[in-house]
This record gives structure tokens, C-alpha cells and sequence, in this order.
């Protein structure tokens, strides 16, 4: 379910406060480093303000942070445990089923792979440890995807994201009736 509004407004507020305050700028220099007002600045942090998908994308860059980490409420408390998640709504359009979620991201300098994977029910693939440094996404389209990973196994649904370090042994199987599609984006 997408967050309402002013509970996002509240959490963009509260996160681009606390990473501000913790690189020790004030707005003034915040302002300066995204090339967004001083004004557009204090009306973000108070929560009064519908922020658009640029402006968010400026103010990331300037503090060095992910896009998610200025949306998500676990970027409030630091970081939380890797869970399946759906995503937050960051745009909704007038006509019903034009939206925009934000699945998943985080920083990545050198190489990204995006695969589409179907998988028949009962099948498995068990999956070799990528190099130190890789990361690996996926996200369900249709199906259950059952993820073994080192110490856990978590079932993901339609609709949900994962991300996982890849340089350890992990399978992917397809315990759920019927087929299995999902993306699987591998980043380094």
C-alpha cells in the first residue's frame, strides 16, 4: 500500500533534515551544492511542500545519498534490515494505474546487468558467489520466488523487491504454483 502523502512529505522532511545536519550544512549551503532554493529548502524540511522527482534527484546528489534514502522511513533510524519490500509511491497520475514506485535503489559505479528470469514450478537454480562488491536485485512480476540465501530463506510475492550481497552461495526456486517471472539486476 503507497504511503499518504503527508506521511511522505513528513519522511522526505525528517530525511533531508538529518542527512543535512549530519554532513554539518546549513540550508543556505544545501541550497548551493543541489542548485535548489533556499526557500524550496526550508518549505522541503518543514514538510509543507509536494517536492518534485527533480528536485529530489538534486538534493540526493548533493548529499551523496540514494534517491531511496531520502523517501524511505527507514533511512530515519539508519539502516534496517533487508526485508521484501513494495516500494514507495512517488507519483500518482490523474488516470487510475499511471503511477511511479520507487523499487529499490543504492549507489553503484561500475557495472549493472538487468535480466528477466521464468522459472517452472518446482524448478531451482542454485546460483555461484559473484566477485567481493556485487549486489544483486530482484523483484517478482508473477509468482513466488522462494531466495535461499547463506543464513535465511525468504518467500517474495508479486510485487516485491530484494536486494542481497551476491559473493556467497544463494539459489532461487519456484516453490509456488504455477510459473515464475521476475527481474534480476545485477549491480558491481
Amino acid at each position: 500500500m503507497p504511503p499518504h502523502p503527508e506521511a511522505l512529505l513528513r519522511t522526505i522532511a525528517q530525511n533531508v533534515q538529518n542527512l543535512r545536519r549530519s554532513v554539518k550544512w546549513s540550508q543556505q549551503e544545501l541550497a548551493e551544492r543541489s542548485n535548489v532554493s533556499l526557500r524550496m529548502i526550508g518549505l522541503i524540511e518543514s514538510g509543507e511542500n509536494n517536492v518534485s522527482l527533480a528536485t529530489l534527484g538534486s538534493l540526493a546528489a548533493a548529499l551523496d545519498v540514494t534517491f531511496s534514502d531520502l523517501v524511505n522511513e527507514a533511512s530515519l533510524g539508519g539502516p534496517a534490515p533487508e526485508r521484501p519490500r513494495r516500494g514507495v509511491r512517488l507519483w500518482q497520475g490523474r488516470n487510475a494505474g499511471t503511477k511511479v514506485d520507487l523499487l529499490q535503489s543504492f549507489p553503484a559505479t561500475h557495472v549493472m546487468e538487468l535480466w528477466k528470469w521464468t522459472v517452472a514450478e518446482g524448478d531451482r537454480y542454485q546460483g555461484e558467489p559473484d566477485l567481493p562488491g556485487y549486489v544483486e536485485i530482484v523483484y517478482v512480476i508473477r509468482g513466488e520466488l522462494t531466495l535461499e540465501l547463506e543464513h535465511e530463506t525468504q518467500v517474495l510475492k508479486a510485487g516485491d523487491t530484494l536486494k542481497f550481497p551476491s559473493d556467497r552461495p544463494y539459489a532461487f526456486s519456484n516453490t509456488g504454483k504455477g510459473s515464475l517471472t521476475f527481474t534480476l539486476n545485477v549491480v558491481a
